[in-house]
């Protein structure tokens, strides 16, 4: 019976300590969402961005991804970003979808403008730049050719040259 007794306290204590490490976690991660206005921006490719991702401007978190819809008329995706009370962005303001580092998370960029009115609550911005994917850039560079011309096939003569045009005197 008392060994029972000591297992059943061991898990209590087990569990204890998880819920606490959970918590601390929680806090630490700054997932909370603090109180503020919701602004929206239409991105061409929202790829690596979800729904509690990084809003920053100048590399300081001022809020999260809220909501992640596609708009059925242009089929742009539709990014709902809270951002905090304290923070008030000009209306030329506007959102770029980056990463942190190489092959680091993905985060929506703002950058401020510098019109006289603010983005109100429900404001939309303008100015987006989507997602840039890496396989995209490699896949362009790799099969682009490096920028050689195909056509010449790095002979030094001009491309009329060689299509049969009379030589010409040097």
């Amino acid at each position: 019976m008392q060994r029972n007794l000591l297992e059943t306290l061991m898990g209590a204590v087990v569990l204890i300590v998880a819920v606490a490490f959970l918590a601390f976690a929680y806090e630490g991660s700054q997932m909370k969402v603090e109180a503020g206005y919701l602004i929206s921006g239409k991105f061409g490719n929202a790829s690596g961005i979800s729904l509690g991702s990084d809003v920053r401007v100048g590399g300081i978190k001022i809020g999260v991804v809220a909501g992640l819809d596609l708009d059925p008329n242009t089929y742009e995706a539709v990014v709902t970003m809270q951002v905090r009370h304290s923070t008030k962005l000009p209306k030329d303001s506007s959102a770029a979808i980056v990463s942190n580092g190489l092959l680091g998370e993905k985060f929506i960029q703002l950058t401020p403008g510098s019109d006289d009115k603010m983005v109100a609550e429900g404001g939309k911005l303008q100015f987006t730049q989507s997602a840039v994917s890496l396989e995209e850039l490699i896949g362009k560079f790799m099969f682009s050719g490096g920028g050689v011309d195909k056509k010449n096939d790095g002979d030094k003569k001009p491309a009329a040259a060689s299509a049969g045009a009379p030589p010409s005197i040097e």
